[in-house]
């Protein structure tokens, strides 16, 4: 077997049996096509069928030298999931990464804005410009709905369901999920759509796209990584922020304010509760105060 057959057949493993994104596809992919670059640079001649975890760990300890911790873990992960599945197609016996492990790394906490942050970051938003009032309800839509930047630029107007305040949400993998949406986002969008998206020259294939750039076609996630760049830059916010950020906060302040974990799992739709957890970690305090207000004993 080669290895680029094994790559090739891997992928579509993953998009049809895992059904994962485009997006998770390639990261998976990458990790195998470092190795394959090790073993061409190296002169190694050892298929995925054969290939021991002497040579497995060789590569992992000169991966070592130039990425930190992170990476390397994330490496040994992506390695790992493709040698489990050369074993469920019984191509392997074992895996060769069986007995490496992962360097011990702390588990990153994501940045948060407060409400005041966000705030201040949406009023600084030029609403004389047209792109204004679109921006706008972006970042509304990014904070109201916790969504991920990939989920915002893939929003359709047939996704809104106003009347009954929900949209519908594609997330990882292609997985649906219904979010709660308040007035005040709805509002917001309601505004561009009508008084903005109305008047831009809509190109074929992005009729039911929300939102759109100037000639009126999706907005990449560059583009939304790079207005939120340009308005905590414009407010003089030290934070290291980016689109993903409103989510977290999105999160954090629902937390704050005594949701259940459950339920922000389905809106921010977490496959695993675990995930949703790293939330707990973020304000001890209010982890105290929820003690100091439930506890039998107190």
């Amino acid at each position: 077997m080669k290895w680029q057959n094994a790559l090739k057949d891997y992928k579509l493993y993953l998009k049809i049996e895992r059904g994962l994104s485009d997006n998770s596809i390639d990261n998976y992919a990458l990790d195998v096509k470092k190795l394959i670059v090790f073993l061409e640079q190296n002169d190694i001649s050892k298929s995925p069928i054969h290939i021991a975890s002497e040579t497995i760990q060789q590569f992992i300890y000169e991966t070592a030298k130039i990425v930190n911790a992170r990476s390397q873990s994330r490496l040994i992960s992506g390695l790992r999931s493709f040698f489990n599945y050369l074993i469920f197609e019984d191509y392997r016996k074992d895996n060769p990464l069986e007995l490496i492990e992962s360097p011990k790394i702390g588990r990153k906490l994501p940045d948060t804005l407060s409400e005041e942050e966000i705030d201040t970051l949406i009023k600084a938003i030029d609403l004389s410009k047209p792109e204004g009032e679109r921006n706008r309800a972006m970042l509304e839509t990014l904070y109201g709905c916790g969504l991920r930047v990939s989920e915002l630029i893939n929003l359709k107007i047939s996704d809104l369901f106003f009347d009954e305040g929900y949209i519908k949400v594609t997330g990882k993998g292609n997985k649906q999920r219904f979010v709660p949406i308040i007035d005040v986002t709805q509002k917001y969008i309601s505004i561009y759509r009508n008084e903005i998206r109305v008047h831009l020259n809509i190109q074929a294939g992005h009729e039911d796209t929300l939102f759109l750039n100037r000639r009126g076609k999706q907005l990449t996630r560059a583009m939304i990584f790079t207005i939120v760049k340009q308005l905590a830059e414009k407010i003089g916010l030290k934070k290291n922020i980016s689109p993903h950020t409103f989510r977290h906060s999105f999160a954090t302040h629902l937390l704050e304010n005594n949701a259940d974990l459950r339920s922000i799992q389905l809106m921010l739709g977490h496959e695993s509760i675990t995930t949703t957890e790293i939330y707990v970690h973020l304000d001890k305090s209010h982890l105290t105060k929820v003690m100091e207000q439930y506890h039998p004993r107190k």
